[in-house]
Order: C-alpha cells, then structure tokens, then sequence
C-alpha cells in the first residue's frame, strides 16, 4: 500500500510541474513575440536592482503599512516552502520528516518553529489584505479595470494562501510524535488540544490528510499563477534585472527619423547616400499598433503587472478623472497578449488575422492622449514596469503612422513649423515682449 502512495504521490508531482512548465514556456513563447531590444547593459547594475527592488522589497516599503504586510507574506511564505523539499522527499520514499535526524532535534525544531510562527504572521497579514481589498474602500482597488476576474483573483490567491497556512500548522498538530516531542510546535501546541478527543489512527487520517491536501494545493497554486496576476512572484525578477536603466523622461530616439532630420539640416548631405553602419532603415512601421510592435521587455512588464494599482492612484491625469489608468495599460497589453497566444496554439503555431489590435479594441486614443508623460507611474511602480513607454510608442503609431494626433498638437506643430514657436504668430513680433511700454 505504501508504494501505491509513493507512485501517487510521484505521478501527482511529475503533472503539476510538468504543466507549470508547459505553461511557462507558452509565456515565454508570447513574450518572444515582441521586437528586439538589448538589456544586456551594465550588468552589475542590474543584478543590483533585482536584488535591492525584487528580493529586498526596497520600493515597496514606500508605502509602509502595505510594505510591511508584503514582506511578511512574501518571506514567509517563501521560506515556508522551504519544507516542500521535506515533503517531496517522504512523498517518494515514504519517509516521514526524514530532515529530522539529519538536522538533529534541536535545529530541526527550530526550523519548524519559525516556519509556524511566519505561518501564522502570513496568515494574519492575508486576512488584512482581504479586509483592505473588500471592506476598507480603498479607491485604486475599486476603480472598473478592477471589477470581474481581477476582483476574484486577487480574493482567490488570499484564500489559498490561509488554506496552505492553516494546513501547514493542521498538519503539525494532529502529529503525535511531533507534539510529544514538544521541539518547534510554537503555534501548533495551542491547536493541539482541539484533537484531544480522537483515537491516534484518526490522528493519523487527519495528518495524512492535511498533509496531501496541502502539497496539492502547494502545486495547483503553482500552476494557478499562470492564469493569475501573482504570476509577478516569479517574474519581477527578470523584470527588475531588464529594467530601464536611463534617466526617467529620457525617450530613446527612432534612428530612421534621426537620419531624415540629419539630411534635412546637412545641406551638404547625400540623400542616396548609403546608410551608415548601425543606423537602420526606414522601419515597416513607426510606433506600435499592437503587441507585436512592442519590444519584449515591455511584454515582459505586461506579464509581471501586480495590478496594485499604485500607478494609477499616483497617475495626474487619472486623479483629475480622465480616462487613463496606467494599470488598465497593463492589463489590457496583456489580455491582448493572451489572446494573439491563443489564437496561435489554435492555428497550429501561427497567428491569423482577428481583426483586431491593441489600439482601439483593448486601449482608445482617449487613454493613449490623457497621459502628461511625467514618469509618475514608472516611478511607482514596485517592480520596475514602464507602462509610459508604451503610452508613448502607440503615440508615435497615430502620428507617424496615422497622422491622427489631436488638433491641439496638430495646431501646435503647425505654428512651430510656420512661426518657430508654439504661439500663433507672426516671426516678425517675437521680440516685441522686451519692448518698453
């Protein structure tokens, strides 16, 4: 009976990593489907903000309260599953907590009492996290991008999160010679006593129990992040690592544009001239209209989004009741991604035609022109997205591409173009302001 377990416990293990990695490697597929761009720059740089924004939380800690709580669930639980090793070791050999006479008493029960105590404290710090999400009205919570899946996402993770919680202390509760041992119960000894009145083999029945239930839920929790926002656990690292390292506000100049204004003010300067090494031709298309126009890192932001929304309740133009919402950008590229993904597994490997893109069907103009460019969103973003440059690469599409920018900046270009100055007019009177009355 033993090796019936043990071959099922190995068959349940093998399926839900080997469709975790079936879907991971699917996001990585539709990540590959943007353009080129290097972010193999200054390296030690980058592994510096992996490690300060993604492993030490440093921007989260911005707003502290919620900070506080994140850390606490983010370590906890990671450390937590530090005891899955444990568990998938007994699972396959039909052991029971074999790390025990490796470790020794007394660091072993050290181990297993910290991992309660951080049991405990996630699951207490989870609890604040639904109130904050469902009772406390916070505004960047209930806007409408937030309504639906995403509202029920974001509840679904905490759910699972105080049930893998309460398994975990559960499980070392009903073991008996855990408890008599009485080395690392800090939490469970008080739930203890609530299974004092069952026989030692219902004891048994109820550790076996919460013992596969929680490794089972451990793995559909793995696999669930790929349908779920929480997906940024595992990707806010390559996203701290590919993150900008350029000054914020500085736009990175389309070489096809630079080298028409370069003939354009060289009077000297050969037009049929051939192009200089590194400075590319003029591109099949200026900007982004969809997901494929956009580079990978980008995608790769789209993907990572938390959808905390700390964007958009930092966003002006949002706060003053425009339509924007930098989160709403993030998650629209990226519900545009899934389904470009879709449509590709369903036509063997490659896209048809939908008839639809990003612009317009997921994100309007309305959006696109309400933003003010100020880097506020990038700058709180905890896990270094860029919604702006986005923004601005679908900008560039309807002006270059469609000469459909808005008759403000159209009228704006016009007079820079016939006065030298924004205003509307005449050369002749631009020095008239220092006249003396």
């Amino acid at each position: 009976m033993s090796y019936i377990s043990n071959i099922l416990f190995g068959v349940l293990l093998i399926s839900g990593i080997g469709f975790f990695v079936f879907n991971i490697q699917k996001i990585f597929r539709n990540i590959n489907l943007g353009k080129d761009l290097n972010r193999n720059d200054n390296k030690a740089q980058r592994f510096k903000n992996m490690a300060m924004i993604a492993l030490g939380q440093s921007k989260m800690v911005k707003r502290p309260f919620s900070g506080l709580l994140h850390i606490i669930v983010y370590v906890g639980f990671v450390i937590i599953n530090i005891e899955v090793l444990e568990i998938v070791i007994d699972g396959l050999f039909g052991t029971h907590r074999i790390f025990k006479p490796f470790l020794g008493d007394w660091f072993y029960g050290f181990l297993i009492g910290v991992f309660e105590v951080l049991a405990a404290l996630v699951f207490v710090a989870v609890i604040i996290f639904w109130l904050r999400r469902n009772v406390s009205n916070i505004k960047r919570f209930l806007s409408k991008e937030m309504e639906g899946w995403p509202k029920k996402d974001g509840n679904l993770i905490l759910y699972f999160e105080m049930v893998l919680m309460s398994l975990f202390i559960i499980m070392n509760a009903t073991d008996s010679p855990f408890q008599e041992a009485g080395i690392g119960n800090v939490i469970s000894q008080f739930l203890a006593p609530f299974f004092e009145g069952y026989t030692p083999e219902n004891l048994h029945i109820i550790e076996r129990t919460a013992w596969w239930i929680h490794i089972t839920g451990i793995l559909i929790f793995l696999n669930y992040l790929f349908y779920s926002k929480h997906l940024h656990i595992l990707l806010a690292f390559p996203n701290t690592y590919f993150g900008n390292l350029n000054p914020k506000g500085q736009f990175a100049n389309s070489e096809a544009v630079t080298k028409e204004v370069r003939l354009m003010m060289d009077p000297s300067a050969d037009p049929y001239a051939i192009p200089e090494e590194g400075i590319e031709e003029v591109p099949e298309k200026f900007g982004a209209s969809d997901v494929a126009d956009l580079s990978w890192v980008q995608l790769l932001n789209a993907y990572t989004c938390t959808e905390c929304g700390r964007c958009t309740s930092a966003c002006p133009a949002s706060l003053t009741g425009k339509e924007l919402s930098p989160r709403n950008i993030m998650m629209k590229t990226r519900d545009r991604l899934e389904e470009v993904g879709r449509n590709i597994d369903n036509n063997n490997g490659t896209f048809k035609d939908d008839g639809k893109q990003l612009l317009n069907d997921y994100i309007t103009p309305e959006e696109l022109w309400a933003c003010t460019s100020c880097n506020a969103c990038v700058e709180e973003c905890p896990i270094s997205i860029d919604p702006l440059s986005i923004i601005m690469d679908m900008r560039k599409y309807l002006v270059m591409e469609q000469s459909a920018a808005p008759q403000e900046l159209n009228m704006m270009m016009t007079n820079v173009e016939n006065n030298g100055a924004p205003w509307q007019y005449n050369q002749q009177d631009r020095l008239n302001w220092v006249k003396e009355e």
